[in-house]
């Protein structure tokens, strides 16, 4: 068997490492031009690093990443709402990491590179299109470079793991419009700044319509800082007016983000000294799009944020692509036929994953900071008197179970 897979992210990358580990043929075809560390911080849960573990990563991510110790959620105030502890410290058999998404994606590219062959990852190849038949699926690339004829290449299946605004998807679903848009605009950034808290822990401040987040991404220039990662999000749009492509991504300017970072206020942290260090941050939109009614088409499928784009709550996104990888890495194994393997695949993944994009777009595990700031919007003198720790425990653990990293699911490593 041979697999084209269209997309040089953190899921196609994933899929050709899982591939591979079974014996599986499979190129990655990108349309950049080379893979960098673009991006900023990401958080990988436990259920996802079990499967990078598998695969022989573990050190590389201990050299690149966090291993996380707590989540603390917090009001606008910086006052805790919940804090709990992760990975290792939860009792999960491998760690949560906070990462660069960069440093993340380089890690599984080098591992490609390394096992698989320099020429397993093809880049500056954009997809032209491609033409399945009863034995396999032929696709066309231009060079993505200088727009010049590229190649083609056959394969038995194709997988597009191309992104939010996938090619392939809109192969399928040629008029599914822009991606969802609720009015939120997010300043992503990080640079090297003085240790908080125990230098392995995470802070979410504030809810929906508001947040901060805040949490070390990696090492610092000396042992007293960290690589530290910043996210301000504010829903300060127009649901009916979605950002343009060309929007997505753009530096950020400190005249449109500090106005909105002084809202926040967190213990012992200078939150608009953190963001004027930092040299270069991004704009982007927070968007995702409605679960689709099918991903597979005979010998083609989706996988990743081209299946199942999602808001950034909970640590789901890169964690659900990577899941993605393994489910569909097994079927191809176990079943008789690549069309029985993709269809097994979708049945199983697509409807979890379309459940947590839907707690997503209402907070996911971080609703609980909502629920507190509707009871007591002006901050609270005990927690406890505002809701109950039961009540509280019940938003964020149910969360954990639908997404698949409760401690009993990570025990039992069903799947």
């Amino acid at each position: 068997m041979r697999v084209i897979i269209v997309g040089g992210g953190i899921g196609g990358l994933t899929l050709a490492l899982m591939l591979h580990a079974r014996g599986v043929a499979a190129t990655v075809y990108e349309q950049a031009s080379e893979i960098r560390e673009v991006g900023v911080g990401i958080n990988t849960l436990p259920h996802a690093i079990r499967e990078l573990a598998d695969l022989g990563l573990l050190p590389a991510l201990d050299e690149a990443g966090i291993r996380t110790r707590e989540l603390v959620y917090m009001n606008r105030f910086g006052q805790a709402v919940w804090r709990e502890p992760r990975g290792l410290h939860a009792g999960a058999p491998v760690p949560q990491f906070s990462i660069h998404r960069g440093r993340l994606q380089r890690v599984i590219r080098d591992a490609v590179a390394e096992r698989l062959g320099g020429d397993a990852i093809l880049t500056g190849r954009r997809l032209l299109g491609f033409i399945q038949d009863e034995g396999g699926v032929t696709a066309h690339f231009s060079d993505a470079r200088f727009g010049e004829a590229g190649e083609t290449a056959r394969g038995d299946i194709l997988i597009g793991a191309d992104g939010i605004h996938s090619a392939v998807r809109a192969c399928y679903f040629p008029n599914q419009g822009p991606p969802c848009w609720q009015g939120v605009q997010m300043w992503r950034g990080a640079c090297d700044w003085p240790v908080f808290l125990d230098g392995e822990s995470m802070i979410i401040a504030g809810g929906m319509a508001g947040k901060l987040v805040l949490y070390p991404i990696g090492k610092g220039a000396s042992t007293t800082t960290r690589l530290t990662n910043w996210v301000v999000n504010i829903r300060n749009g127009d649901p009916e007016r979605p950002p343009p492509k060309e929007a997505w991504s753009k530096p950020g300017r400190l005249e449109d983000v500090l106005p909105f970072a002084r809202r926040f206020s967190v213990p012992d942290m200078d939150i608009l000294g953190l963001i004027r260090a930092t040299s270069t941050f991004w704009e982007y939109p927070m968007c995702d799009r409605d679960p689709l009614p099918r991903w597979t088409h005979g010998r083609v499928t989706l996988l990743g944020d081209a299946a199942h784009p999602m808001y950034p709550v909970g640590s789901n996104g890169a964690s659900q692509a990577i899941l993605d990888a393994r489910c569909l890495a097994d079927w191809l194994v176990k079943a008789e036929h690549p069309r029985q393997a993709l269809a097994a695949y979708e049945a199983q993944r697509l409807p979890a994953t379309a459940e947590v994009v839907a707690m997503n777009r209402v907070g996911g595990p971080e609703r609980v900071i909502d629920a507190v700031e509707a009871l007591a919007p002006n901050g609270f003198d005990d927690v406890e008197r505002v809701l109950g720790y039961a009540k509280r425990e019940q938003i964020v653990k149910s969360y954990a179970g639908k997404a698949g990293f409760s401690a009993e699911q990570l025990a039992a490593r069903k799947g």
